[in-house]
């Protein structure tokens, strides 16, 4: 495995997120820019998936639960050759394909339609239940947002998933302790997280930094215990590659100025 290639994805990632956003004049880069190791690992590495056939039968799938980081799901599926990366500049115009929010119905690569919170990790509970019951080989994967699982509908899909013993779900957790009205701790404490998500019957592996990919790609490595779903906690920074952005909650849903935009791309580029 050659960790410079994907790190280096990594970075052209990043700089397609903040260079979409600013063309749109909106979007959420915060947690957009905290996701793009959990989103390379999986498209670059993990995935049974082929570019040219989106809806292969045998694929794995994923499901971007944390809708609104939309932009980091739209600027890995272009690096992963799903469609040409000059796609991106239309990222929340009339008649693109990328929307604000994923639509499976019009951008290649995506599996299902998501934005409001709780719902997607349900979508992919659903799928896994779906796929064990016919016997299928493929994996599930969910990415959710820390801020998100103060949603009660994500706690009834985690539930459901140890009660049908979904082997074949991955939850991933993007927790960069920050949503758009602060600190998570300061809007709804989850508290003792971590115990939580093993008392509700998940095989927890706690990843200490989610914004290395190695550590992310060892986490998904991992075997799944028989019966039990997997859910990997990614400690994670908002923002993360953009000094001015990082541990900021401001930039949760502000797109940069033209230029803000260049300091950014200056910076990753270095």
């Amino acid at each position: 495995m050659d960790f410079m290639a994907l790190r280096r994805q990594c970075t052209v990632i990043r700089r397609d997120i903040i260079s979409m956003l600013a063309k749109a004049g909106s979007g959420h880069p915060g947690g957009s820019l905290s996701a793009v190791e959990i989103l390379a690992a999986l498209y670059h590495y993990k995935m049974n998936i082929d570019p040219a056939q989106p809806r292969m039968p045998g694929r794995d799938r994923f499901v971007l639960s944390k809708g609104h980081a939309a932009p980091a799901l739209y600027a890995t599926l272009a690096s992963r050759g799903f469609f040409p990366r000059e796609e991106l500049a239309g990222l929340r115009r009339m008649g693109s394909m990328l929307q604000g929010h994923p639509d499976q119905n019009k951008c290649p690569g995506v599996d299902a339609s998501t934005g409001s919170l709780g719902q997607g990790v349900s979508m992919a509970v659903g799928m896994a239940l779906g796929l064990k019951r016919q016997g299928g080989a493929q994996q599930v994967y969910t990415l959710i947002g820390d801020g998100e699982s103060q949603e009660g509908m994500v706690w009834e899909a985690l539930m459901a998933a140890a009660h049908y013993r979904l082997d074949n779900l991955t939850v991933l957790v993007d927790w960069n302790g920050l949503q758009i009205d602060g600190r998570n701790d300061e809007v709804m404490s989850l508290g003792d997280f971590p115990g939580k998500l093993r008392a509700f019957g998940l095989d927890l592996i706690d990843v200490a930094d989610g914004n290395d990919i190695g550590q992310v790609i060892a986490a998904l490595d991992a075997p799944h215990r028989p019966g039990v779903p997997k859910c990997i906690l990614c400690h994670t920074v908002k923002g993360k590659g953009v000094s001015f952005m990082e541990g900021n909650a401001g930039w949760h849903g502000k797109a940069p100025s033209a230029a803000e935009a260049a300091a950014a791309l200056e910076e990753l580029e270095g």
